[in-house]
């Protein structure tokens, strides 16, 4: 061919350029997901509160984070197609009404069944921060950036956590039920207003090619297509096994297994709550590094996390009586660990699919996590009231899905990484044999 019948490369198949303003940009959309966190866990700290105000025993309890995991899960998959679709800052405006909303409405609730439905409504806006977050990154950020910046969102998005656990919690004893749930829901206000005003969703010069007219069977093609890639099923079942653990424990059940089952106080068990999210913020800027610069770890240190959250896990539950302090330190210390681990899902679907099916893709990975976690937080609830609060039965679901999870990582991966390795010379050779 020609030089003339071969046009420069446009600037949308380029790596964005990152810089300062790529940093404040996602900076916003990452404070979209830090709100969320902190509305999301908001029920670890006040599950005795909530039990009180609502007069439930803990199956009902469990009921809470079950429905709000229940509608996150369920909407991963159309709130990846609507990224696709519409883009990042129209999703993530609807997500902070509908979370808002959620917050300011359990403020005010007397009854459980309204309660329960204001939940539902913040699970629902709370679904469409991450996945919304993932996409704006990659808008914005060369790709070799992509590990350190999910591990980056994830970490800031657990500072959140750190608020719920350090703030929330003395605010609610201190000034009660409806004043702190109330206020809290004002950050959600202040940060609409800002993504209205500043967000973007990609920098100039590089906005994604015109998406295709979807016809009939647009989603059931993405779905699948994604569903086909090793890679993603790969990157789900990992966000499955290792994300769960901590997050059933931060979302609900840390509080009343340390007090409850564990004889500790209020104060010294938020202070444990308040471990687990550190470490993950330190745990996380480790985990991206590492991946940045060694793609090959990124089984190794999922499969490792497992298996330390499992050893752990076993050691507190079968120690007779109460656990000693330093083991509940390293039980907390390791459930740090879940977060910065799931995280290593998208990094198996992100080269497994191409960019109009990213968002899709990363939907049925975040789904992964959030299934198990909904999963656990029942079977927690039920065996504890089955066997009148022992927490040593009701943990125990723990090692069922861990065990299921490492099977199906075990069985797609070389799949995944054989898969990767042809799109890396198929990508090369086409490199190679450029036009001129």
């Amino acid at each position: 061919m020609s030089g003339a019948s071969s046009p420069a490369v446009p600037p949308v198949h380029q790596d964005p350029p990152g810089g300062p303003r790529a940093v404040a940009v996602w900076g916003l959309g990452v404070t979209v997901y830090f709100v969320a966190i902190t509305y999301r866990t908001s029920l670890g700290v006040a599950a005795l509160d909530a039990s009180e105000r609502f007069d439930i025993n803990a199956s009902a309890l469990s009921t809470f984070s079950i429905l709000q995991l229940l509608v996150y899960a369920g909407m991963q998959i159309p709130v990846g197609l609507l990224v696709d679709r519409l883009g990042t800052k129209k999703v993530l405006t609807l997500g902070v009404v509908l979370f808002t909303a959620g917050q300011f409405g359990f403020a005010f609730s007397e009854s459980y069944v309204a309660a329960l439905a204001c939940r539902g409504l913040l699970g629902c806006g709370d679904a469409m921060t991450f996945i919304s977050v993932l996409r704006l990154g990659s808008r914005w950020f060369p790709a070799k950036r992509g590990p350190i910046i999910a591990q980056v969102a994830g970490l800031i998005g657990m500072a959140g956590n750190l608020v719920t656990t350090l703030v929330l919690a003395r605010v609610l004893g201190t000034f009660g039920w409806t004043p702190t749930f109330a206020a809290s829901a004002l950050g959600g206000v202040l940060i609409l207003v800002l993504v209205l005003v500043f967000l973007k969703d990609h920098p100039a010069g590089h906005a994604p090619p015109p998406a295709p007219q979807p016809g009939s069977g647009y989603v059931r093609r993405q779905i699948q297509q994604a569903w086909r890639e090793p890679g993603t099923r790969l990157g789900m079942w990992v966000h499955f096994t290792t994300q769960f653990p901590g997050m059933v424990f931060l979302l609900l059940w840390g509080m009343p297994f340390l007090v409850e089952g564990q004889g500790l106080t209020r104060a010294a068990a938020g202070e444990l709550l308040t471990l687990v999210v550190l470490s993950n913020m330190c745990i996380g800027l480790v985990y991206g590094q590492v991946i940045a610069r060694h793609h090959a770890a990124r089984a190794p240190l999922a499969l490792g996390t497992v298996a330390a959250t499992a050893a752990v896990w076993a050691a507190v539950l079968l120690w007779p009586g109460h656990a000693p302090a330093w083991l509940l330190v390293t039980l907390c210390a390791v459930l740090g660990a879940c977060g910065p681990a799931s995280m290593i899902g998208f990094d198996f679907a992100r080269p497994a699919n191409p960019p109009q099916r990213q968002g899709t893709a990363s939907g049925i990975v975040n789904m992964g996590g959030f299934t198990a976690s909904m999963s656990t937080l029942l079977a927690v609830g039920v065996l504890l009231d089955l066997t009148g609060g022992d927490f040593t039965v009701a943990f125990s679901c723990v090692f069922v899905l861990e065990a299921l999870g490492v099977w199906q990582i075990l069985r797609l991966r070389p799949r995944a990484h054989r898969r990767e390795r042809e799109r890396v010379v198929a990508s090369r050779v086409e490199a190679v044999h450029v036009p001129v």
